[in-house]
């Protein structure tokens, strides 16, 4: 009989009816006044066919041993038990220990994986490596290298600038213009990576507005802002040149507020001869910026003048440090709201990531969560997250990274759980390759993702909905319980047991598991949690039993307030205490590509440059609509959006009829890096000379085996260029590519990203 009970996602609190060992269908609760769509795709997720059935091998690495393979992607797999699993694995990590050490591991388990606090795969991952005696791990993530690397260095903080931020109520109450350098997206807020119980952005939004507010969209897309806005659709990638655009403005006619640059900012006046020109000859105008953006420099003009007037808040989104020198994007932004002197002010000030996540605007929870304790890392090794393919391409070359000179190691196992670098990293032809020089590949997932297909040792791990668990968010008051929904699908099992075997046979067993099951875990960080809150909070069973606890947070919050307030008495964690326009530790470093203080960077890729001769489409690879990154790709929601199978490619009218294509049409996306098939969606919500392709469709070449095999799909990673965003932060910048499109000739083939690879059972 289905049942209903109440569980957790990144996409919302939700309730489920089960059959036959199967989610059936969701219901979001009545209190959330925006639930996610996404919880669509949650239906039939359980034994999609696309789940990894039991333990399997590659049947190369069976019969050749670990070492270098171009088989991995293309190779048939061998099922085998559980236990050869689990003696296989141990003694191949007990190689690598033994013979290169345990820097030669790479934990790279980077990936949203479950929204469970003890479940969650890096936590069960990382803890099991570490107590192996560690690990080469990575720092920062996809979605936020560069500003991981460079707001400490601005504003002393990283992870204040979501958790801490100007709250929604603040903005409604005291805002009057919001200026959103790459639109605020209201699809993006229905995500958090612990789970979320509510989606107050829209509803925040409309009160704004209601209240007289004002919203400015520098975008080229015009849905990057839901409703009433004025869309300013400059040039993909001119961002920073139209901040500084607008800040000559304020510089030059006496509306920056000297007085707040002084006080509170160190570094201005190193700035400002660079913004006037005074260094280099060029001034940066309203006309330069009109240029370089294609903008009107009046629009830029009178907008400067309407943010010195008024209560202004200047946001960026996360998009815009996804690309080449995306350190600049929130450096600047941060500088252009120091100059209107209101930082720190109710309403006013900067923020960075509405419409990114559903974290920012939201209260801060007055207390931490429960976790799984890791335990050190021996290994001191890492590596900026998404060099991962320069460190397995060049083991022992150096390389720079936010003011440290660092070197790649050798790696020769590569550990992931949790997570799906096929949809994350940049250029996959090249991605591929580097995972051929590594002995070993070891996947835990619950589906045959493209990792798992390009994986030695795959280990099929149970889905969120098929285990016990409890999980919340830092910016969310409910830590909510997870009941099992359904037993494990065949002969998947949850990490936690995998680890538990492992760590066993390799003689750290009673020092992983402390002598608990799985449950006895959940009760004991409850426990341990609890013990240390200065408030009450209910019994385990108490709290099991009523599905969720309430917690406090704080609410009214602005950014910076204290600060701003008293400098001296609350100093910023910058080496001056202030916000550094100028770092004087980043000029030192000497790094062409990111000097000492914002300035624009002519990008590679971009409709300005010579590239854009071969290539004249920009190409915006941005999150998507209808799945969470590349979770549940396969489900009813996201294949909604597909045409004719593929992830769409939205285009301007101009364009589609320039290249004679059709709604409906399946083109070839392509340049020098690699080529995708993909839906062509017509749309003059995007700015001509600009193609819209989401990120997260599974991946599926045409040939397994060729690393350079057309993908069937619309994966845009087959298309960007590995480089990371400066020396400084080395993040990603799979964001921004120039493409061209033309219509596919020939039968269209069938998509088979969600297909399993030939398994056999004898060897």
């Amino acid at each position: 009989m289905p049942h209903s009970p109440t569980s957790l996602t990144h996409w919302g609190v939700f309730s489920a009816e089960i059959v036959d060992g199967d989610i059936a269908a969701v219901n979001p609760p009545p209190d959330d006044a925006d639930p996610s769509p996404l919880l669509g795709n949650m239906p039939g997720s359980i034994r999609h066919r696309a789940r990894i059935t039991g333990p399997a091998v590659r049947r190369g690495w069976l019969r050749d041993g670990p070492g270098p393979s171009t088989e991995r992607g293309a190779d048939e797999f061998v099922a085998v038990s559980w236990d050869e699993l689990t003696d296989l694995l141990a003694t191949e990590l007990r190689r690598v220990v033994d013979t290169y050490g345990n820097e030669a591991i790479y934990g790279g388990s980077y990936g949203w994986s479950s929204a469970g606090r003890f479940h969650h795969a890096q936590s069960q991952v990382h803890r099991f490596l570490k107590m192996l005696g560690g690990y080469t791990f990575s720092r920062h993530s996809y979605s936020l290298g560069a500003t991981g690397a460079i707001m400490p260095r601005v504003v002393g903080t990283h992870d204040d600038l979501f958790k801490r931020s100007t709250q929604w109520d603040v903005i409604v109450e005291h805002t009057g213009l919001m200026v959103c350098f790459g639109g605020m997206p209201l699809k993006n807020t229905g995500i958090n990576d612990g789970g979320t119980s509510a989606h107050p952005m829209r509803d925040a939004l409309r009160r704004f507005r209601g209240r007289g507010g004002r919203i400015v969209s520098f975008s080229p897309l015009r849905d990057d802002v839901d409703g009433d806005c004025q869309w300013l659709a400059l040039r993909p990638g001119t961002d920073v040149a139209v901040m500084l655009g607008l800040a000559y403005v304020l510089a030059t006619e006496g509306l920056a507020d000297r007085e707040f640059l002084d006080t509170h900012c160190t570094g201005y006046e190193r700035f400002e001869r660079y913004l006037l020109g005074h260094d280099d000859g060029v001034a940066k105008s309203p006309e330069w910026a009109a240029h370089i953006s294609g903008l009107s420099a009046d629009t830029l003009r009178a907008l400067a003048h309407r943010m010195a007037a008024e209560r202004t808040i200047v946001t960026v989104s996360w998009s815009l440090q996804r690309t080449r020198h995306g350190e600049q994007a929130p450096w600047m932004g941060v500088t252009l709201a120091a100059m209107l002197g209101q930082i720190g002010l109710p309403g006013g000030g900067f923020g960075h990531g509405y419409g990114s996540m559903n974290e920012p605007g939201l209260a801060p929870l007055r207390c931490r969560l429960p976790s799984l304790p890791q335990g050190p890392n021996p290994v001191r090794t890492f590596i900026p997250v998404a060099a991962v393919t320069d460190m397995l391409l060049h083991p022992g070359e150096p390389f720079d990274y936010n003011g440290l000179r660092l070197t790649y190691p050798d790696i020769k196992c590569v550990y992931w759980s949790g997570g799906n670098p096929f949809h994350h990293h940049q250029n996959i032809p090249r991605l591929r390759r580097a995972l051929g020089r590594v002995d070993t590949i070891v996947v835990h997932d619950p589906y045959w993702t493209a990792m798992a297909k390009h994986a030695d040792i795959v280990v099929p791990s149970t889905t969120s909905f098929e285990r016990n668990d409890f999980s919340g968010s830092k910016n969310d008051p409910l830590l909510v319980a997870m009941p099992q929904l359904a037993e494990p699908y065949a002969d998947s099992r949850d990490d936690y047991t995998t680890f538990s075997a492992l760590a066993e046979r390799l003689g750290f067993g009673e020092q992983f598991t402390e002598g608990r099951t799985a449950w006895e875990w959940l009760v004991h960080l409850y426990e341990k949690w609890a013990a240390g809150l200065d408030f009450a909070v209910p019994s385990f069973a108490e709290f099991w039993a009523a599905g969720h606890v309430e917690l406090p947070t704080d609410t009214g919050l602005t950014l910076f307030e204290d600060f701003r307030a008293d400098p001296q008495a609350h100093p910023l964690g910058t080496p001056s205490g202030r916000i550094e326009i100028f770092s004087e530790d980043i000029d030192s470093f000497g790094y062409d590509d990111c000097a000492g203080h914002p300035r624009w960077y002519e990008p590679a890729e971009w409709l300005g440059g010579e590239r854009a001769r071969r290539y004249p489409l920009h190409l915006l690879a941005n999150q998507p609509a209808s799945r969470l990154h590349s979770q549940l790709d396969g489900g009813a929601t996201s294949q909604s959006s597909k045409v004719q199978g593929r992830e769409p490619v939205r285009m301007h009218p101009s364009d589609a009829a320039a290249r004679g294509l059709a709604d409906g049409d399946v083109v070839r996306v392509f340049n020098d890096r690699g080529a995708c098939l993909a839906g062509v969606v017509i749309d003059d919500g995007v700015l001509p000379r600009v193609v819209q392709l989401a990120t997260g469709a599974w991946y599926d070449p045409a040939d397994p085996a060729d690393p350079d095999s057309l993908c069937l799909h619309g994966n845009p990673n087959v298309l960007t260029d590995d480089v990371g965003t400066s020396s400084l932060a080395k993040g990603c910048t799979g964001a921004h590519v120039l493409v061209e499109i033309e219509k596919f000739a020939g039968p269209v083939p069938p998509v088979r990203a969600h297909e399993p690879p030939v398994i056999r059972t004898l060897r």
